[in-house]
C-alpha cells in the first residue's frame, strides 16, 4: 500500500479536524511573518490555499506564480526554467531508486524471514511476538527506507500472528504503528535525502547519523512493550535453540546483506548514496525474484507500476517546493527569518525547542516530505548560524517526522495499520499512546544530545 492510497482512506472528520489545527498553526507563522511585508505575504498567501484543502504541492506553486506575477519583476519563463533545473540533481535519483528497492523487498519475502530471525532471538521473552515485531521493523527498516511500506510488510505479517496467539488487537497494532516509523530514521530513507536536498547536506552523513539513534528508539519501544506485556500476562513462546536461530539467520542474511553494501559502499567511496540507491533496487530484485524466489517475475511490471506512481507524486511535490525555496531565496527570506529569530535571543535550546514544537503542530496537517520541503530551508540558516550541526538538525526533523506518522489527523501508518487490522482511526490513536509518549522522550532525547547522531558518522570520515 502506498502513501497516495493511504492517504484516499482519510475521512471527512479529518479534514475538519486538520483545519482547525492549521487555523492554530497558521497564527504562529503568521507571528513569526509579522516582521516583514513581503515575508508575511508569502505565508499568507501559503497559509490561505491551505487552508481552502488544496494539496500541499499545488499550494506551493500557486503561491509562487501569484506573488511572481504580481508582486515581483522576476520573469514568468524563470518559473519554467526553475520547474526543470530545480530538480536536475543527481542525488534525487535516490528517492525512485529507493522506493523501488523498498517495493521488491516488501513483495519479495525479506520480511517474514527477518521476522522469523527476530522470532527465534527474543520471542520467549514477555510479549516475544510483539518484540520480534519491533525487532524486524528495524531490520526491515536498515534495507528499505520507507515507514509505510515497513508497517505494511511487517505488520501485514506479524498483526495476524499477533492475534492469533492471543494478543489483543489494539497491542498488536500499536506495535506496528509506532515500530514502522523506523523506516525514515535508520540508515536509507527518503526524507533524509529530502532534508539533504533542501539544505545542500551530506547524504552519506545522514544516513549514519540516523543509525545509532534508531538503535535507541528501537530498544525504548522493545522496553515500552515488554513492560506492558509482562503487567498484562500476554504469552511468550517457547525458547529457539541454538540450531533454530542459526537456520533463520541463514535464510534472512540475503536480505541482511543490504545493509552491508549501503554501509560499506558508502563509507569506503565504492560509490555514492545515490548508486548505493540504484544497487539496493537491484539487488532487491535479484533477491526477491532469483534467490527468494517469494515473487515471480511476472509480477514485476506491477511492482515498477507502483514504484513509477509513487515516485511521481513525491516528485511533483518537490518540484513546486524547488519553486517555493526559488522564490524565499530571491527575496531573501530565509536570511530574513534567521535574523529575526536570532534577535529573540532564544539560543540553541530555545531554538530547538521552538523547532519541535513548530514541527509537531506541522505534522497534523501535512505529510513529512511536505514539512522538510517547507520548514528545512527556512530553519536551517538559523540552526547553523546558532551553531547547530546540520546532520544532528536533520536527524531532529526527521525524528519529529516519525511522530507525526503515528497520530492523526494525517499520519500514514494509522491508515495503513487501519488497513490491516480493521481498527478505526480513534481505536488506533488510542491503542498507540503508550508508545507514542515514548516516541516523544525520545525526540526530546536526539533534540538535545548531538553526539548520539554525530559520533558514527564523524568516525567514519563523512564529517
Amino acid at each position: 500500500m502506498s502513501g497516495a492510497a493511504a492517504m484516499q482512506g482519510v475521512q471527512p472528520w479529518t479534514k475538519k479536524k486538520a483545519g482547525t489545527i492549521l487555523a492554530i498553526l497558521a497564527g504562529i507563522l503568521l507571528g513569526v511573518c509579522i516582521m516583514g511585508g513581503k515575508v508575511g505575504i508569502v505565508f499568507a498567501l501559503l497559509i490561505l490555499l491551505m487552508l481552502t484543502g488544496i494539496p500541499v504541492s499545488i499550494a506551493l506553486g500557486l503561491t509562487v506564480l501569484m506573488f511572481m506575477y504580481l508582486l515581483t519583476e522576476v520573469p514568468i519563463e524563470a518559473v519554467a526554467l526553475k520547474l526543470f533545473t530545480g530538480i536536475e540533481k543527481f542525488e534525487i535519483m535516490a528517492i525512485p531508486l529507493f522506493i523501488l528497492a523498498g517495493n521488491f523487498l516488501t513483495h519479495g519475502g525479506v520480511a517474514k524471514r527477518m521476522i522469523a530471525f527476530a522470532t527465534s532471538l527474543i520471542g520467549h521473552w514477555h510479549g516475544g511476538l510483539a518484540l520480534a515485531g519491533i525487532i524486524a521493523c528495524a531490520m526491515f527498516a536498515l534495507v528499505c527506507g520507507s515507514s509505510v511500506a515497513t508497517v505494511v510488510a511487517i505488520g501485514s505479517i506479524i498483526l495476524p500472528a499477533m492475534i492469533k496467539q492471543g494478543y489483543p488487537k489494539h497491542f498488536g497494532a500499536g506495535v506496528i504503528i509506532t515500530a514502522g516509523s523506523l523506516g525514515i530514521l535508520m540508515l536509507p530513507s527518503i526524507p533524509k535525502v529530502i532534508y539533504a536536498i533542501s539544505t545542500n547536506t551530506s547524504i552519506g552523513a545522514l544516513f549514519l547519523a540516523g543509525l545509532f539513534p534508531g538503535i535507541l528508539l528501537t530498544v525504548m519501544l522493545c522496553g515500552t512493550t515488554w513492560v506492558l506485556a509482562k503487567k498484562n500476562g500476554y504469552p511468550r513462546m517457547h525458547k529457539a535453540s541454538w540450531t533454530q536461530r542459526w537456520t533463520a539467520f541463514r535464510k534472512s542474511v540475503w536480505g541482511l546483506m543490504l545493509v552491508v553494501i549501503i554501509i560499506g559502499g558508502i563509507t569506503k567511496g565504492i560509490f555514492t548514496p545515490t548508486e548505493a540507491a540504484a544497487m539496493s533496487a537491484v539487488y532487491a530484485f535479484v533477491i526477491s525474484v532469483f534467490v527468494y524466489r517469494d515473487m515471480p517475475l511476472s509480477k514485476t511490471p506491477e511492482v515498477l507500476k507502483k514504484s513509477a506512481a509513487l515516485s511521481a507524486m513525491l516528485l511533483y511535490i518537490i518540484t513546486n517546493a524547488v519553486l517555493f525555496s526559488f522564490l524565499m531565496a530571491h527575496e531573501n527570506i530565509p536570511q530574513a527569518m534567521a535574523d529575526w529569530i536570532l534577535n529573540k535571543d532564544l539560543g540553541q535550546a530555545g531554538f530547538l525547542f521552538f523547532t519541535n514544537i513548530l514541527l509537531l503542530l506541522a505534522g497534523n496537517v501535512m505529510e513529512p516530505s511536505s514539512i522538510i520541503l517547507v520548514m528545512a530551508p527556512i530553519l536551517h540558516p538559523a540552526a547553523i548560524r546558532l551553531g547547530i550541526d546540520a546532520v544532528h538538525f536533520g536527524i531532529m526533523i526527521d525524528a519529529n517526522m516519525e511522530v507525526g506518522l503515528c497520530h492523526p489527523p494525517v499520519g500514514l501508518n494509522l491508515y495503513v495499520a487501519s488497513g490491516i487490522s480493521k481498527m478505526s482511526i480513534s481505536e488506533l490513536t488510542v491503542a498507540v499512546m503508550p508508545w507514542l509518549l515514548t516516541m516523544l522522550v525520545f525526540l526530546v532525547i536526539v533534540t538535545y544530545w548531538p553526539g548520539l547522531s554525530l559520533w558514527l558518522p564523524k568516525a567514519m570520515g563523512l564529517m
